[in-house]
């Protein structure tokens, strides 16, 4: 009897869809069953090779050998994960197994992660393709049951291997180039230097900032209340002094006419649904979550409690399908503090705006919504706590009746001259109901007062002092990547259109990753929550070809990318284009006059030429490297560890070599190694075991079986 390989992406999902399917029996990196073999990739098994692989000449970095243009990339297995690579391999070609199921992650890159395992296999056999959004088991027979065919998504994977090509063509070529020129360690890419050349932009926006100040009148009753002057433009603010107590003085001791007092009901709805941008976009502002933090607590929450559905979702709607199955995830997520809400949206009929559910804004996945798995709190930890309650607020909030509210605006004249005074009551929480603590300004209480009135108010200038652009935080950039069109350099209309249409630049999958690799080279910053670009980072903007510094261009990408997927461009013709720009902005780097100046120079002397060493950080620690690259002179100074300071108790750098090294903090502490280690086992002698505890208990229990109050306790038992 023939059987089919399911192919995972990791063995976390591939042992839930193993269990579905009756797949017990383990193997070498498999689990089977009587009609499924379920096998997994352990993220990307299967790469493009080094350049190395098609001339050994590109083992060493030479400007004379670029740009470097394959006509076909070759795939190579990945070493660390070969072995993986083998089991899997050895599933897809025996001769028991008539067809594959695709089960990676329904995306670009789940799409390729698979294919190139299956190419690099060189296996031909029939392939379908598993396309869900959660990994209950519920979801995964339900996927089953619809499994699509395997050419629906050929053209997903000719968009991703798309983009892995460019990526290669245009990354590698621009990075060697630029190192080669500056003697440098200097990297570029289609999305990181579009990136790095926004925060540039912003803190130009800063710097050229002139502050102004502006005066405001206000006009004050005895009781607090204040309304605001405005001009015939509704515009509140006065840049000249001047006129500004010019005004105060006409206006002074002059009695106001209340003109117009106009009462609204309003409705304010809940904000949509969470894609992956805008949940690290909040949780950022919140929490201070990195994007790549938030996306970690998200695959968490996925794959291991399967509370949430698949995150790396564009889309802040749902698709009709999904509505017969909101109920069952009120109920599961509608526990404790939200039974309340919940109950409330089990008991109406949902009447859904296409502001939720809108099938034409709904591509490959839909909305972050809960699943219909039952909640443990008890099973989460701190950050996924928080994650989760962001995904559930935003959920119930959505199925939830609007907030309503009476507007009230008053309009008074004094000598002329117009003074506003808005007041806002709540008449229905609706959704707010489930924030406990609001963005918002406390409620503004009206005058009760009609119109005609007559009032006594005391006018003041007020002086205020225009701000400069904030700086960006983690959760603004990837706001900025999404629509990046003010720092495009354009206004025309099909250009704004076209980054719109695309999402901005990289994808919600990846952004976060593009941040972090910004970090790790050193050229932006945290400073408290805001990014600062650094001395290399300008440097490397100043270096790096400019049409490649423009989010336009990796926009225009972006969309032929999309066109590929959507079988309306040949892959070839992409690369083509893509092979013409390299060349461009190799001949750009190579023509340049400009220089690059070392930030992080020493005065220390390498030990192998004698010329000066650089200083380099990086999650490890900090090390000295020769400022030749041909050199590779390289020297530790600190290693970053999990140590603690006895005093501060954070986390001590280890400085030194050999019997010298020596343990440092910011605090001012100082430990030797050894004077460390002696003192570790002091600790480890006087600490309590958990047998020590256990044994105590134990001890605790029989004392209490022998004392007086136990057997009291015994006898009113046995009276019961």
């Amino acid at each position: 009897m023939s059987k089919t390989v399911v192919l995972a992406e990791k063995p976390s999902v591939g042992r839930d869809i193993a269990k579905v399917l009756g797949c017990h029996k383990k193997g070498n990196g498999y689990l089977e069953g009587s009609k499924y073999i379920v096998t997994w990739a352990l993220g990307h098994l299967v790469t493009l090779a080094d350049p190395d692989m098609y001339d050994s000449k590109y083992k060493t970095w030479r400007m004379e050998d670029l740009p470097m243009l394959p006509d076909h990339l070759k795939l190579v297995v990945m070493k660390k994960t070969s072995k993986q690579f083998q089991s899997v391999k050895t599933q897809l070609n025996r001769q028991d197994v008539a067809d594959i199921v695709i089960a990676t992650d329904a995306g670009r890159e789940g799409e390729l992660v698979a294919r190139w395992i299956i190419e690099k296999a060189r296996v031909k056999k029939p392939i379908k393709r598993l396309w869900i959004s959660s990994v209950t088991d519920k979801a995964i027979k339900d996927g089953f049951k619809h499994l699509k065919p395997g050419k629906n998504y050929w053209n997903l994977y000719q968009s991703a291997v798309a983009r892995s090509e460019a990526d290669w063509y245009v990354g590698l070529n621009a990075t060697r180039a630029l190192t080669t020129k500056h003697n440098a360690q200097l990297s570029s890419g289609r999305v990181q230097t579009p990136t790095l050349e926004m925060v540039a932009l912003r803190e130009q926006e800063i710097k050229n900032f002139q502050p102004q100040k502006f005066y405001q009148l206000e006009a004050k009753t005895n009781k607090g209340h204040r309304f605001l002057w405005k001009d015939d433009k509704n515009q509140n603010r006065i840049f000249s002094k001047k006129h500004a107590f010019k005004l105060e003085e006409q206006l002074s001791n002059k009695q106001a006419t209340v003109i117009h007092v106009d009462k609204k009901l309003k409705k304010k709805h809940a904000q949509g649904l969470y894609d992956l941008t805008d949940l690290q976009r909040d949780a950022n502002r919140i929490f201070q979550f990195s994007g790549k933090q938030t996306l970690s607590v998200m695959q968490k929450l996925y794959e291991q409690h399967k509370l949430v559905t698949y995150p790396r979702t564009d889309s802040r709607h749902l698709s009709t399908d999904i509505i017969p199955t909101l109920k069952d995830r009120v109920k599961a997520c509608g526990v404790d503090e939200y039974a309340k809400t919940a109950n409330t949206i089990l008991k109406k009929e949902l009447r859904l705006s296409k502001s939720i559910v809108d099938n034409s804004k709904v591509t490959d996945h839909h909305a972050i919504i809960p699943t219909e798995v039952p909640v443990d709190w008890t099973a989460l930890d701190e950050k996924e706590k928080k994650i989760y309650h962001l995904i559930v607020q935003r959920f119930l909030a959505a199925l939830s009746d609007p907030m309503e509210y009476e507007q009230t605006t008053i309009t008074i004249d004094i000598a002329g001259e117009q003074f506003i005074a808005n007041g806002k009551v709540t008449k229905r929480l609706g959704w707010k109901e489930i924030y406990k603590h609001s963005d918002e300004e406390d409620e503004l209480q009206p005058l009760n007062i009609s119109k005609g009135s007559k009032l006594s108010l005391k006018v003041e200038v007020k002086e205020g002092e225009t701000k400069p652009p904030e700086r960006f935080t983690e959760g603004t950039i990837l706001q900025a990547m999404e629509n990046p069109t003010r720092y495009m350099g354009t206004n025309k209309k099909e250009l704004v259109d076209t980054i719109k249409e695309t999402g901005g630049i990289g994808t919600v999958a990846t952004r976060a990753d593009i941040i972090e690799k910004l970090f790790m080279n050193s050229y932006i910053e945290l400073k408290g929550r805001n990014i600062h670009l650094t001395q290399t980072g300008r440097q490397l903007l100043d270096l790096a070809p400019e049409e490649l510094r423009s989010p336009l261009l990796t926009a225009e990408w972006e969309q032929k990318l999309s066109l590929i997927a959507e079988g309306k461009l040949k892959k070839d013709q992409f690369i083509k284009e893509i092979k013409s720009y390299t060349k461009e902005a190799v001949s750009e780097i190579k023509q340049s006059n400009e220089t690059f100046k070392h930030d992080n120079m020493t005065g220390t002397k390498c030990p192998k030429c004698g010329k000066l060493m650089l200083e380099i950080k990086n999650k490890h620690g900090k090390k000295l490297v020769c400022q030749d690259r041909s050199c590779g002179g390289k020297k530790n100074i600190a290693k970053y560890t999990n140590a603690r300071c006895p005093n501060c108790h954070k986390r001590l750098e280890l400085r030194g070599e050999g019997d010298g090294q020596i343990f440092t903090c910011k605090c001012g502490h100082r430990e030797k190694l050894s004077t460390f280690q002696a003192r570790r086992e002091k600790e480890k002698k006087q600490r309590v075991s958990k047998k020590d505890v256990k044994k105590y208990l134990n001890k605790q229990d029989e004392g209490f079986k022998n004392n007086a109050l136990a057997d009291a306790l015994a006898k009113l038992k046995k009276d019961e």
